[in-house]
């Protein structure tokens, strides 16, 4: 089973270009094109969003994914019909990837009805079994045996699919991560462990709160195939390298770990300062130097498939659905208190097909 830790200085000397990677050398403009504006949505999406928490219009914790756009649409991209994701709380840039709607997704952040969780679960709670979203999740790394679960399943079915598990930095030293590790490489189980590496587990930097020289070799002590993916504000580099791991997993029912490098903007969530743990003129050598929309905006302006027309076009399309969005939002009603205990066991839901005996709810 290959094991390798390519750094940036090695991919260089090796000649790699995430551009003329076969997963990438076949993209047409349109495709391209298309990759470019699914990030911009996501970015105008969490600044409608975080000007919405300013507003008082969203309650409890909103984790932005600002600065990582690259990651979630890179990494679904290249999901095949039988591919499922699951992932934390910092789910807002998945959802929109696998094709969510900005309404039902801000519903959801205002608690209301017409929210793709009915308004019950919130900015960390996003579910779209439709589209092989299997949530965010707000337990540190409880995500990961579900995910690892799925992928048990799809095989138990003979389907040539995979899961994609993703976690931050912060839950790699979570038990349940190394338990699902154990099983996942034991039973040989078609599932990437997808490490957003942003580089902070809420305010403790991951040197600080990590041994090793990297998360994803803790793959060796497993036995599994791992990578590092160096450049996770470059999305071809992610399509690249996870359509590697996905070959793997469709192919030879083999899981693997993946780092990916990468950088939130602001706080670990909106309630957090961000003015203790990290200096400013770090966040800002990155927005300048690494800021995923403009790596990509300037590379595809460079090959002549992005001119300033279709850069403003899509920039005014994605905040006018975002503003949309938050419209939306507002006028929709709240869950009614008659909702309170619908959605939690099938059989209250479905009377007529109950077959189980005793109380279902305590009133």
């Amino acid at each position: 089973m290959s094991k390798k830790s390519p750094s940036p200085k090695k991919a260089e000397d090796a000649g790699y270009n995430a551009r003329t990677a076969h997963i990438n050398a076949k993209l047409g403009h349109d495709e391209l094109i298309a990759l470019y504006r699914d990030m911009v949505r996501i970015r105008r999406f969490e600044e409608r969003c975080l000007r919405s928490y300013q507003q008082g219009k969203i309650g409890g914790f909103l984790h932005l994914y600002i600065g990582q756009e690259s990651v979630a649409i890179g990494c679904v991209s290249v999901m095949g019909n039988d591919d499922h994701i699951i992932t934390a709380y910092r789910d807002h840039g998945h959802g929109l990837a696998v094709g969510m709607g900005m309404n039902e997704m801000m519903a959801e952040n205002y608690g209301k009805y017409t929210g793709c969780s009915k308004g019950k679960g919130g900015s960390m709670h996003y579910f779209d079994p439709s589209r092989r979203f299997w949530g965010g999740h707000g337990i540190v790394g409880g995500q990961i045996p579900l995910g690892t679960g799925i992928a048990y399943a799809l095989k138990y079915q003979g389907r040539k699919g995979a899961c994609m598990a993703f976690m931050g930095d912060g839950a790699v030293n979570q038990g349940a991560v190394h338990e699902s590790y154990n099983l996942a490489a034991l039973w040989s189980l078609p599932v990437i462990f997808i490490v957003e590496n942003n580089g902070y587990s809420m305010g403790t930097s991951q040197e600080r709160s990590s041994a090793g020289p990297s998360l994803a070799q803790r793959a060796e002590g497993y036995g599994m195939n791992w990578d590092i993916i160096e450049n996770g504000h470059d999305i071809l580099e992610v399509r690249d390298k996870v359509a590697a791991a996905l070959k793997l997993a469709h192919e030879k029912s083999l899981p693997s770990v993946l780092e990916i490098r990468t950088y939130r903007y602001r706080g670990h969530s909106v309630a957090d300062p961000d003015t203790t743990y990290r200096d400013k003129k770090e966040i800002e050598e990155y927005k300048s130097t690494k800021d995923p929309l403009m790596v990509f905006q300037n590379a595809l302006l460079a090959e002549k498939v992005l001119n300033e027309e279709i850069i403003a076009k899509i920039d005014e399309s994605a905040r006018a659905e975002a503003e949309n969005s938050a419209q939306f939002a507002e006028a929709s009603p709240y869950p009614t208190v008659d909702d309170l205990q619908k959605d939690v066991y099938w059989e209250a839901d479905n009377p007529a097909d109950r077959k189980s005996q005793g109380t279902l709810f305590f009133n």
